[in-house]
């Protein structure tokens, strides 16, 4: 019963993310973009980040996709807002590490809102529709790529 209540309540957090993004649009001073899709859900993403020294000082993104998709891009612009590049790429590893199922429940609730994922890792195709956006900020914090594929990258 509990259970269900939880998944209830995820489910809505979801689907208010989705209807109601934070962050959804280009910051007017982001100096990194990066653009994410995934072929096989139609998800389309470009990450924009102001990046002052190690800091993101700003961030937003902009776009389509699927509720997944758009909400787990929502949560994390609005936890990533002030963090260390350091901090972002830890928040990343254990974001991915949920949703793949390798943490466990304190880990897990450790994350805090990100928790509201890790349903996602029953359903492995929609694994890559919550990790598009996050795999798009690892490539923009490293300067690596200009855009991310959930297929034919190993990402």
């Amino acid at each position: 019963m509990i259970a269900d209540a939880l998944r209830e309540l995820y489910q809505q957090v979801i689907l208010d993310h989705n209807r109601n993004p934070h962050n959804f649009r280009k910051p007017e001073h982001a100096n990194r973009s990066v653009e994410g899709y995934n072929p096989l859900c139609g998800d389309h993403y470009t990450i924009y980040i102001e990046l002052n020294g190690d800091v993101i000082t700003d961030i937003g993104f902009e776009g389509s996709g699927c509720a997944i998709s758009k909400s787990s891009a929502s949560v994390m612009t609005t936890l990533l807002k002030g963090k260390s590049r350091e901090e972002a790429e830890k928040l990343f590893h254990a974001f991915l590490g949920m949703v793949k199922g390798e943490l466990g429940p304190e880990e897990t609730e450790k994350l805090g809102k990100l928790a509201v994922f890790q349903g996602v890792r029953e359903f492995p195709t929609r694994t890559k529709c919550a990790t598009l956006s996050w795999h798009a900020i690892e490539s923009a914090l490293t300067g690596e790529e200009a855009s991310v594929s959930t297929e034919g990258s190993g990402k």
